[in-house]
């Protein structure tokens, strides 16, 4: 089996381990800090995903399933070993940076240099020349985030899940956590996630599955409340996007110009509405 082939549809075995992996992300990530009862819960039902992944694999059930959950699983794992709740204090600021660096970079030398695969892959130069159609897209995404945005995290209050930034240091690395994480939700959970499930299933099956682990991993960095009535819709757009176009370059435009706008919302709740163009202030 390879990335290029024809996507299966249906059911099929793979989906019983896969699922059980997705439903993990909550208890490891969106449930953190509930109970320790729970985190064990999330870790047990990976760690028996990755197993009926291996007995599939064994019997024949599934082709390559086993290395390919791992590979997620190891991500995972690796991010759940910090709190991704927003702090842009210098000491959590370069540990965050370096754990989610962990997490897309182990699995990729696992699937390069172990596994000898090339599944994940950092196509920079695909996709060019973006169609009208995407270019439009990107306007509607920063008109529905001028729209949407300050709405949802001044009325919920899920602003102040973010820190306080007054001093210019502060907003500047807030500018750059916010980017940073941006980023690398991209190259985890579509470059890496989503790839690797869109080998066993088709686009559909792979996109709620890795969107599943993305939302739960959003609720822990801030994105509460009816946030997910916001995510769960971008996630699967981001998944469906670079499923069709194939450019890393073009679905980190949309997720960036997306945080762009949070990052203004934020500092706009922050300092009591500074930023005059939002059409809603605390």
């Amino acid at each position: 089996m390879t990335l290029d082939a024809p996507p299966r549809s249906g059911l099929s075995w793979a989906l019983a381990p896969a699922l059980l992996l997705s439903a993990s992300a909550p208890f490891l990530f969106a449930l953190r800090g509930t109970s320790l009862a729970l985190t064990l819960l999330g870790y047990g039902m990976l760690l028996l995903a990755i197993f009926v992944a291996w007995l599939f694999d064994r019997s024949g059930r599934t082709i390559d399933l086993f290395k390919d959950l791992l590979l997620i699983a190891v991500g995972m794992v690796i991010v759940s070993t910090v709190s991704v709740e927003a702090d842009i204090a210098w000491g959590n600021f370069f540990l965050l940076g370096f754990v989610l660096a962990s997490a897309v970079a182990v699995p990729y030398l696992i699937s390069r240099f172990v596994f000898k695969d090339r599944v994940i892959r950092f196509r920079w130069r695909g996709g060019w020349p973006w169609t009208k159609v995407q270019w439009s897209y990107l306007l509607l995404v920063l008109f529905l985030g001028w729209l949407i945005l300050p709405f949802y995290f001044i009325t919920s209050g899920v602003y102040l899940n973010w820190p306080e930034v007054h001093e210019w240091h502060e907003v500047a690395r807030l500018f750059v956590g916010v980017n940073a994480v941006g980023t690398w939700d991209e190259l985890f959970f579509i470059i890496t996630v989503f790839v690797l499930f869109k080998r066993h299933f088709p686009v559909w099956q792979a996109n709620i599955l890795q969107a599943v682990i993305f939302v739960s991993f959003l609720w822990e960095l801030g994105y509460q409340a009816w946030g997910p009535l916001l995510t769960v819709p971008f996630a699967l757009l981001q998944g469906w996007i670079y499923s069709s176009t194939k450019s890393i370059v073009y679905v980190l435009t949309v997720h960036l110009l997306f945080d762009a706008v949070v990052f203004l919302v934020i500092v706009h709740a922050r300092n009591d509405g500074v930023i005059p163009f939002f059409l809603i202030s605390p």
